[in-house]
């Protein structure tokens, strides 16, 4: 029998995180201006070019950029952000975030904590995120919450509360004893999978269906795992097969949705990349074809490797950490092959498992293992809007854009870790954070 206070500690930090829910987000932030805004910095990044303009400053009037330059108009009435020493930039993406995810034992929390729960501390995962930076991010998979992530999104859109643009996918989707199963569990306790069952192509598209009902932006796959280094080989199964994955890109198509997979290495990588999906998480290995196949089709990589690192750091015992280091290297020495192939790459975390408004540390990181600083911010802006869908909306500070801005101290193209530093926050046109000198 479970002693009182390990009963009543679950009560204990649902009322707890309630508390502080409704203290964080009573100070909301400024809505967007029906008067005109004007940010100036003495740094202004444009993306596209990879020029820094001096000093930088951008119109904002409403929810939506008007003017940006090293001096802009400013209309009668214009309220004057003067930002200092710090560059302007577009606000930041992750395309692979777990918004139900904390730090700690994975499998344990998804069975232990309820769904409530669960979605008060992705309520406040999406506001961390948000305070870092993150403007953008795509949330692959609840993890045994269902589609609470709509819910979540769908606060946000209205304003309820304060996060990223989210493009979610509900519960992801995997076979039977596959990468999410409940596997080492006693069989009799029945102990769910993180993720939904699908065995086949019907099963598949009967998923896709219900996940769609249900609020999801896009499909998340689980197509390999577990996976295995060996004396510099690396292995690990496949889950769907090629025609299985076509079938659920078909399917997703057919309502404007696409099929995004956890997949590490071969052949499920290759499958992947024939089905047409957009994009491949993760992508520890890649074959000659893939890469091809990537490149020509514009399928996009998103590496991961701050968790990867994380992992390694924190890991229960020194056998499994340095087995993690391993991977990574393996990973860093694929991802500069991936590179040189002209794989197309965006900047995605998986942040959850490790703490939300940490994941600036992936940027650093790509930077390590062969991207110049630019690069690493063109795959996070530019890559990362055209893989959330919102090209010509977001990424990039132009006229017409959402006025998604951030401002970081020095210059991210001489220092890519200021990127962890972030010390004011805009999203459609309303501030989210201001740090006073």
């Amino acid at each position: 029998m479970k002693s009182k206070s390990a009963l009543f500690a679950p009560f204990c930090v649902v009322f707890l995180a309630c508390i502080f829910l409704s203290t964080a987000f009573a100070q909301s932030p400024s809505s967007p201006a029906k008067h005109a805004v004007v940010l100036h910095a003495a740094r202004l990044l444009d993306i596209e070019t990879g020029k820094m303009i001096t000093p930088g400053e951008v119109l904002v009037q409403g929810e939506r950029v008007v003017e940006v330059g090293s001096a802009v108009n400013r209309p009668q009435g214009a309220e004057v952000i003067d930002l200092g020493d710090t560059t302007l930039m577009p606000g930041l993406i992750d395309a692979h975030v777990h918004l139900f995810l904390h730090p700690g034992a994975e499998d344990l929390q998804t069975v232990e904590e309820s769904v409530p729960e669960r979605t008060i501390s992705a309520l406040l995962a999406a506001r961390d995120d948000l305070m870092a930076g993150f403007t953008a991010e795509r949330d692959m998979g609840t993890e045994g919450a269902g589609s609470a992530d709509t819910a979540v999104r769908n606060a946000i859109n209205h304003g309820a509360i304060p996060g990223p643009r989210l493009r979610i996918s509900g519960n992801a989707v995997d076979i039977l004893g596959g990468h999410e199963d409940a596997i080492r569990y006693n069989p009799e306790q029945h102990v769910l999978s993180n993720a939904t069952y699908a065995n086949n192509a019907a099963e598949l598209v009967t998923v896709i269906r219900q996940q769609v009902k249900e609020g999801a932006d896009f499909i998340k796959v689980y197509e390999t795992g577990p996976d295995s280094l060996h004396d510099s080989r690396f292995s690990t199964p496949f889950q769907y097969t090629e025609a299985e994955l076509r079938v659920a890109v078909e399917e997703a198509a057919r309502t404007g949705k696409h099929v995004a997979v956890h997949a590490t290495g071969e052949p499920g990588t290759l499958y992947a990349a024939r089905a047409g999906v957009v994009s491949i998480d993760h992508a520890y290995q890649l074959s000659d074809e893939t890469m091809r196949l990537m490149r020509e089709k514009q399928i996009f990589a998103v590496p991961t490797f701050a968790i990867a690192e994380y992992f390694a750091e924190h890991a229960a015992t020194p056998a499994q950490a340095e087995r993690e280091h391993r991977m990574q290297d393996f990973h860093a020495q694929e991802f500069r092959k991936q590179l040189a192939a002209g794989v197309p790459m965006a900047v995605g975390s998986d942040v959850g498992p490790f703490p939300h408004g940490t994941q600036a540390r992936e940027f650093n990181l790509m930077v390590k293992y062969g991207m110049t600083p630019l690069a690493a911010l063109q795959a996070d802006l530019l890559n990362g809007a055209k893989l959330l869908g919102w090209q010509d909306q977001i990424g990039a500070l132009k006229p017409g854009y959402l006025a998604d801005i951030i401002a970081v101290p020095g210059d991210p193209l001489a220092d890519i870790s200021v990127l962890q530093k972030v010390s004011f926050v805009m999203k459609g046109g309303a501030v989210y954070r201001r740090d006073h000198p």
